[in-house]
């Protein structure tokens, strides 16, 4: 029932989305069926995560925070979440049937998919980035996700030092979305709030 429950509320959730689902918002729908699933133990929730993600192509990009150098890794994989699913649903010879049928069939959805930045935060920690451009009237987007339990805050801000979006939730992951005014450069910055350090992954449209 809770399964259901969850699912349902995404569900309901996406009509109420102004924007079409963006690479970069299918990204964190997927991470947030993971962290569902991994908080229940429900391998079917962390399965549906890795059919979202699978259909995403991200392409590593250069950018890195002041003072940092771009770190090594990459989001989330597909894979990872099936072999979380796959020890999950150990016995259940139905469910681990769906998980490799997934494994097995071919990648479908867009081409290209987000621009991803890896980073790192010791506990406590803040990293900002220079200003990015973003296309006036078009809607921007930036979402930070990591593999490990911790909490990471991202705030994004225009070149007068306005505050313009942010998630400040208590999770792994956050999002951003606005559409600006006029094409101009916004200022990112990601605070890891613990209880440990962790890797991240910084994603933009």
């Amino acid at each position: 029932m809770l399964r259901l429950a969850v699912l349902l509320s995404f569900a309901l959730a996406l009509p109420a989305i102004a924007e079409p689902l963006s690479p970069v918002r299918t990204a964190q729908l997927s991470a947030q069926l993971y962290q569902a699933g991994l908080e229940t133990g429900d391998a079917v929730l962390i399965l549906s995560a890795a059919k979202l993600r699978k259909g995403l192509n991200p392409t590593k990009g250069t950018l890195s925070a002041q003072g940092a150098a771009a770190g090594e890794g990459a989001p989330l994989a597909w894979e990872e979440m099936l072999a979380k699913a796959e020890e999950l649903a150990a016995g259940d010879d139905a469910v681990l049937g769906l998980i490799e049928d997934t494994r097995d069939e071919g990648a479908r959805g867009v081409t290209s998919g987000p621009v991803y930045n890896i980073g790192s935060l010791g506990n406590g920690g803040t990293d900002t980035y220079p200003a990015v451009d973003f296309i006036g009237g078009e809607y921007a987007e930036i979402y930070v996700e990591a593999k490990d339990a911790t909490d990471l805050n991202l705030t994004v801000y225009d070149a007068q030092g306005r505050l313009v979006c942010s998630d400040t939730d208590r999770s792994p992951i956050a999002y951003c979305g606005w559409r600006p005014d006029q094409t101009a450069g916004f200022t990112m910055k990601v605070e890891n709030h613990g209880p440990k350090g962790a890797a991240y992954a910084l994603m933009t449209n």
